[in-house]
């Protein structure tokens, strides 16, 4: 039986679970999430694999889990890296600069690989689990809509397109063909110019 380290039972195993969290952040930064495996991610974590399977049943679980931390993160680092007042166009950019350091630091396969290698089921419940970070965006393109910084474009379609521009980095920046810093000043510029209010030829022209 592990050593227990925290003053009780409860403590330990949310520091177990920290540790298992870690672990596969850790071997996603090195090989890329579609290929860990569990036996990886407990040798990582200095676990058996009885243990980790005690708090994560398959894979699917694992990485719903780990998805759900990285989007909480994700979304508490935005909040608090922008200044108080900050415009859209600036909260667009913190977005797409903090969306491509994360592809950066942990590369994942594209969505349609994804869906293969977990399920139907477990890819529905991923799509859910990053649904905040789908519901910043679309707030930050609303709110540039109502000030009248962005053109007046539905957001939620203008939405799943900046997301796919955000995808169509990741095998540049795996392949070291770009840096995160450019492909976040070209996905920004793009984006912004598309949505500016007073520029002819914008998407609220099109859309």
């Amino acid at each position: 039986m592990p050593k227990i380290s925290a003053p009780t039972i409860a403590a330990h195993r949310a520091q177990t679970r920290e540790r298992i969290l870690d672990a596969v952040a850790a071997l996603t930064r090195a090989q890329g999430i579609d290929e860990i495996s569990m036996t990886d991610v407990a040798a990582e974590a200095g676990i058996t694999r009885t243990v980790l399977y005690n708090y994560f049943p398959d894979k699917p679980a694992l990485l719903l889990a780990f998805t759900e931390q990285a989007t909480a993160d994700f979304v508490d680092r935005f909040h608090r890296e922008l200044p108080a007042g900050a415009g859209a166009a600036e909260r667009l950019e913190a977005f797409i600069r903090l969306q491509i350091e994360a592809l950066a630091e942990h590369p994942h396969p594209a969505a349609a690989e994804l869906g293969a290698s977990l399920g139907p089921d477990a890819y529905q419940a991923l799509a859910e689990h990053v649904a905040p970070m789908q519901r910043l965006l679309t707030d930050i393109l609303r709110q540039g809509v109502a000030d009248g910084e962005f053109a007046a474009v539905p957001v939620e379609p203008v939405a799943r397109l900046v997301l796919a521009m955000l995808g169509a980095q990741r095998v540049p920046l795996l392949r070291a063909e770009t840096t995160p810093a450019d492909a976040g000043r070209l996905v920004s510029a793009f984006t912004l110019r598309a949505l500016d209010a007073s520029a002819a030829g914008s998407l609220g022209d099109t859309l």
